[in-house]
Order: C-alpha cells, then structure tokens, then sequence
C-alpha cells in the first residue's frame, strides 16, 4: 500500500526505503533550484554542481535549507498569497529529501544515477529573456569608480530611451554589468521622466518609477493584461546608491526593456508604488531604535480607486528582520495580504503574484506595511548593536517600505473580476 500510494504521488525515491543519494535525488534539485547561481563564473561563493564540489559543504547546506535561507525566498506561505509566478523556493519533500542525506552521511551513490549536466546560458543573458526573449532594448549609464573606502554615493546620471513612438513596456529588468558591480550597487532605481501629451509645456517631467532594483531582485514582468506606456522623448533619471566594499570597483548600470508588440495595448496601467512601513513627517520616516533592542513600525496607504496588487518587494536595511502587508478593507476587514519572517538585506526579493492570487482590494482599501528591526547580537546581519540607528539613505541607517506594482481598475472590471475569482 505504501509504494502504490508513493507511486501515485510521484513521491521521491528515499520514500520507497532507500536512503538518498547525491546522483539519484540531490542532483536534480541542485540543477532546479541552485545550480544558475552555484556554479562556476557566478557570485555565489562554491559550486554546487557535481558531488566534489557539493560534499565539503553538506552541513552547511542542511542548516541553510532547514532554516529557509537558501534558495533566497523567505516569504512565509502559509499566510496570505501562496502562490507566485517566479517562486525559487524548495518544497517540504525536497528539503526533507537534503535533510535525509546529510543525516546518512551524504551518499555519492552510483555514478548511472546523475542526470545530464544542465546547460546554462552565458552569464550575460537576461533572466527575463527566459520568459519573453531577447529584450527589444537595452540601455546604460555612464561607468562610475568607487573607491575602496568612502561614504556611501548617490549617483543620479541621465540616460535616453530609444523610443520614437508611444509604447507599452511588458517587462523590466536592470543589473549591475558585472559581477563586480554588484557588490558596490545597493540599488538603482530608473525614475522616469516624459512628456506630458496634455500640457503645454512639452519638457520631460516625472511621471513615475519604472523599476527599482536593489540586491538579489530580478526583474519586474508585468501581468498580461497591464504594462507602462512610453512616449518619444522618454529617458530615465537614475538612482544610483553605491557603497564601498574595500576594494576600487569600476562598473555600470544596464537597463533591458520588453516592449509589447507594436500596435499592442494592454487594458491597464501598472504604477510602481512605494508603501512606508513607517509613520511619514516631511518626506522622513520616523525610526528610532534604541541599542541592543528590537522595535516595530507601521504605515498606512489609501487606495482610492479600486486595484489589483501583482506584487510584493519589502525594503529595510541591516536591522530589518520581518515585514507584513495587510489590506483593511472599507467594510472594517484585515486580510494579511504577505508576511516575509525572515527578511535577508543581501537579498531584495520581489514575489510576483500568481494572476489567479493577485489581491483585487475595493476604493478606500487601507494598505498597511508593519515592519520589525532587530539591532541586536542575535541578528547576523547587525554591524553594531551598541549603536543607536535612525531613518537614513546609507547602507547603515534604516527605512522600511514595500515597492507593490499597482494596478488601478475601473469599477466595472473589478466587479468582473471579482465575480470571477468567486
């Protein structure tokens, strides 16, 4: 009964009575869920491809996987949307199956059992370029040196957009150009800035952010149905915050754009919208965390017209260590919305909604951003628990909010939808 009831389970092959091997059961996960950061040419720290590289670190891989560390997704799914269209995370089955190997003492197992050895792309292929291929443009800024050592930069350079058209963008995505640079790029946000087809004056103004990339994040794909729209004499306003990492780094910023098809049209408009996780005075967060503590903040967003959320990237710093979104909704209702329990600052991830899950939240809906810090000894990311730490834009100060793309409905559509998810 046990095998018939694993076999239509699709269970793995330890659950039949043999204890997991690296070529049988352990290879394959490392090639799903691993390999396009561990191997050789990338930033991560060891190669995780075949079993000699794998072995010496075999312990370290069981506490990093049971304490949901690695793969880096550390939002919690028991709560809220569960469901997510770029989800990197291991299941229960394969991190017991992990568990399970390094308890029997790590297993090579017979050499017939390795799969193939998987085929990466070169390291300078888009991730998007998976999805939707090759991006329609791509542009840079201007390289810039950071010293060895220095205050935090914030770069804020000028680049063009080869648009001689109105178009929609269906995807985004920005990287530091080289391995390097990443190390010295704590985010880059394109601000962009356009005419404005209705006022007189036809200078390039604001008008929103079209991505906002910090470590660990990325892309931002848009759901079928919605994108931004970019008219002729487009160019973006960057945001650069570099920090020095004792070594002088030369590097610059890459933007790739995926336009829809020309003549193409989505139904709505996506806004990228920042949500404080904190009470706001004069553009300021008010943060305040004493030595040695830990403490909480909240803020709160309106959204007065009828939207769907499609995604969810908190933002903190080094003393961040949880963050919730919630929707209370006009009617006097909380709905948890998404809870990161184990936020890591090297780590930005943007959880894109399944579009079955995206929350459709009624006009009036409240969005409230909880956040927690911990600026003590027990937080590993922690620089200096003695020390006092306020609202800031360096690396070692504090803010806290939540980057959501934001799509506004007409409230006949988002009756429809509604109607639908029922």
């Amino acid at each position: 009964m046990k095998t018939a009831l694993c076999i239509a389970l699709a269970c793995a092959p330890w659950m039949l009575g043999a204890e997991p091997t690296f070529t049988r059961d352990i290879a394959p996960i490392f090639q799903a869920r691993c390999e396009e950061c561990h191997r050789a040419g990338t930033a991560a720290p060891m190669a995780l491809v075949t079993y000699e590289e794998t072995r010496p670190w075999a312990k370290s891989i069981k506490e990093r996987v049971v304490r949901r560390e690695m793969p880096p997704w550390h939002i919690d799914k028991n709560v809220g949307v569960k469901h997510f269209e770029n989800d990197r995370s291991l299941t229960d089955v394969q991190i017991d199956t992990i568990v399970r190997w390094v308890d029997a003492g790590a297993p090579k197992g017979d050499a017939k059992d390795m799969p193939a050895a998987k085929q990466w792309p070169k390291e300078d292929t888009w991730v998007t370029a998976k999805l939707l291929g090759e991006p329609s443009f791509v542009v840079s800024t201007d390289p810039y040196t950071m010293p060895a050592r220095g205050q935090d930069v914030w770069w804020k350079p000028i680049t063009p957009l080869p648009i001689t058209e109105p178009r929609w963008v269906r995807a985004v995505e920005i990287r530091p150009a080289t391995l390097a640079g990443r190390k010295i790029t704590h985010h880059a946000r394109a601000d962009l800035e356009q005419d404005d087809p209705a006022a007189e004056d036809r200078s390039p103004r604001p008008a929103g952010f079209l991505m906002e990339w910090a470590i660990g994040k990325q892309n931002d794909v848009f759901h079928a149905d919605s994108g931004k729209l970019l008219v002729p004499g487009a160019r973006i306003r960057w945001e650069m915050h570099l920090h020095a990492v004792g070594e002088e780094i030369r590097d610059n910023v890459e933007l790739a754009v995926w336009l829809y098809p020309k003549g193409q049209e989505p139904k709505y408009k996506t806004q990228l919208t920042f949500l404080p996780g904190t009470p706001r005075v004069n553009g300021s967060q008010l943060i305040d965390i004493a030595p040695n503590s830990t403490a909480q903040t909240s803020g709160i967003t309106v959204l007065r017209q009828p939207a769907r959320l499609d995604n969810y990237q908190p933002h903190m710093h080094l003393r961040g260590k949880a963050m919730l979104m919630e929707a209370i909704l006009p009617n006097g209702t909380t709905q948890t919305l998404s809870y990161v329990n184990n936020f890591n600052f090297n780590w930005m991830n943007n959880y894109i909604y399944a579009p079955e899950e995206a929350p459709l939240v009624p006009a009036g809906t409240l969005i409230r951003v909880t956040t927690w810090y911990d600026n003590t000894s027990a937080n590993r990311n922690n620089p200096d628990p003695d020390q006092w730490v306020g609202f800031g834009d360096r690396t070692v100060d504090e803010m806290s909010h939540a980057w959501v793309n934001v799509t506004y409905l007409p409230e006949k559509d988002y009756q429809e939808l509604l109607a639908k998810r029922k």
